[in-house]
């Protein structure tokens, strides 16, 4: 049975780039996404066991485990990557996550980052920010269409809200390891995703890059529903703040809570942050 959430949860509209939920997503249970008993098996591994959870529109939810813990297979299933062997995913109340291609699901309004970037070197900070927006199918320019000023603008409030305004005109290539997820960040923000997966964004940053990646993060919280995988304990402290961290284990949730709570649950101390 799907859960309501609580309205303290429910994020107020934001800017321009804000995509809270859209047209034809029906989260009238504040709900954006449900897992339902999940389980997936490969060659008879349990990669992840009965796996239920649900995030809130507008919530950043912050997940934690071990290595193995079923983190990255989750995200395959809640992407149409990996088809769960048994359970529902649903995105919304109606949207049967498991009977969607991988296509279908992006354009839906789950947008996907990997650890590790991927821009393209070869063209300016700009011209990704612009290519992400056109390669939208929601959108009707096309490749060689010139940008119109609201388009423009568009790009110029994702660069000043990712750090890279004035740095448009220089090649990807020449970034920084966090600049670099930085504009990849901007690129999934140029196609105005409902719900934002994050797997490892600080995992190479330097601290400095890493207490900016916190920054923006808080920034977007209640302007996109936000599910961040991260190892980093002292930066998923700083971005969870007073919201629900779930810690996975064997494929299953093993605890949820805030932070502080998370951190002194003995289950959790044992299998994964250690005395």
């Amino acid at each position: 049975m799907r859960r309501e959430a609580g309205p303290d949860t429910i994020g107020a509209q934001g800017p321009s780039y804000g995509r809270v939920a859209g047209e034809g997503l029906d989260t009238t249970h504040g709900a954006i996404l449900y897992l339902e008993e999940i389980s997936v098996v490969f060659d008879g591994f349990r990669a992840l066991n009965k796996l239920s959870l649900d995030i809130s529109v507008g919530e950043l939810r912050c997940i934690i485990g071990p290595n193995g813990a079923g983190k990255t297979t989750m995200m395959d299933v809640i992407t149409g990557k990996t088809r769960p062997t048994s359970g529902t995913a649903f995105f919304g109340q109606t949207m049967d996550l498991s009977r969607m291609s991988e296509h279908q699901i992006a354009h839906a309004g789950i947008g996907r980052k990997f650890q590790r970037p991927t821009v393209f070197e070869q063209h300016t900070v700009f011209e990704n920010l612009e290519l992400a927006m056109k390669m939208d199918k929601r959108v009707r320019p096309t490749l060689f269409a010139r940008l119109g000023s609201e388009q423009r603008g568009k790009i110029e409030d994702i660069l000043k809200l990712i750090r890279l305004n004035g740095s448009e005109r220089r090649l990807a290539g020449l970034l920084s390891h966090g600049q670099k997820q930085w504009l990849e960040i901007g690129m999934l923000l140029m196609q105005e995703p409902q719900l934002i997966l994050l797997d490892e964004p600080v995992a190479g940053m330097s601290d400095a890059e890493t207490a900016r990646t916190a920054e923006l993060l808080n920034e977007l919280r209640g302007k996109h529903s936000i599910m961040v995988v991260e190892h980093d304990m002292a930066f998923v402290t700083e971005i969870a703040q007073q919201g629900v961290v779930t810690v996975l284990h064997e494929g299953s949730v093993l605890a949820q809570g805030r932070m502080a709570e998370v951190q002194a649950d003995e289950r959790v101390i044992e299998v994964y942050l250690g005395r």
